[in-house]
């Protein structure tokens, strides 16, 4: 009985090594249902029909996969709309309201640190207007900082300056 499947196998290789020179292609379901193609035949499998005799592909230059790739992020600006660069604020109470202008526009997960004078007034926000209290008198700069989602720094505003006025306290007897 060896003998019979040894010589059935001997039959077959030298049947397809006959069609050697032909290139077929057969395509079956799979026991998950996924499409297989091969070019050995299979149980249940149906030969693909080819419309073209030529397989061959032109070779592709493929240096393009190897260079790092960075993504392209839209430069933010962030500016101060209020109060002018150069005006002169007078409230008694020492009360600075700020308000900022970012393009091409806030994106979700975005944060502004205001900075007064070079410190951090308060933490970052989300919030594009700032109320600042108790501003003493003279001048005092201002400057924003805009972070993304990462807490990177992706803008900084130009210095603004203004002049706090405030009435002062008459000491005199």
């Amino acid at each position: 009985m060896n003998y019979k499947i040894l010589l059935l196998l001997i039959a077959l290789g030298l049947s397809n090594y006959g069609y050697a020179g032909e290139k077929k292609i057969y395509a079956w379901k799979d026991k998950n249902g996924v499409l297989v193609f091969s070019d050995t035949p299979h149980k249940g499998a149906t030969e693909v029909k080819l419309t073209s005799q030529s397989l061959n592909m032109p070779a592709t230059n493929t240096d393009v996969f190897n260079e790092p790739t960075q993504p392209q992020q839209a430069a933010f600006k962030i500016a101060i709309s209020s109060p002018e660069h150069n005006q002169t604020i007078r409230e008694n109470t020492g009360s600075v309201y700020v308000t900022s202008r970012i393009t091409p526009r806030f994106e979700s997960g975005f944060t502004i640190q205001l900075f007064i004078d070079g410190k951090a007034n308060g933490p970052a926000s989300d919030s594009s207007t700032f109320a600042i209290r108790d501003v003493e008198r003279g001048e005092h700069t201002l400057q924003l900082k805009l972070f993304n989602s990462k807490n990177q720094i992706i803008a900084v505003s130009q210095p603004c300056i203004f002049f706090m006025h405030r009435k002062g306290l008459n000491l005199g007897n």
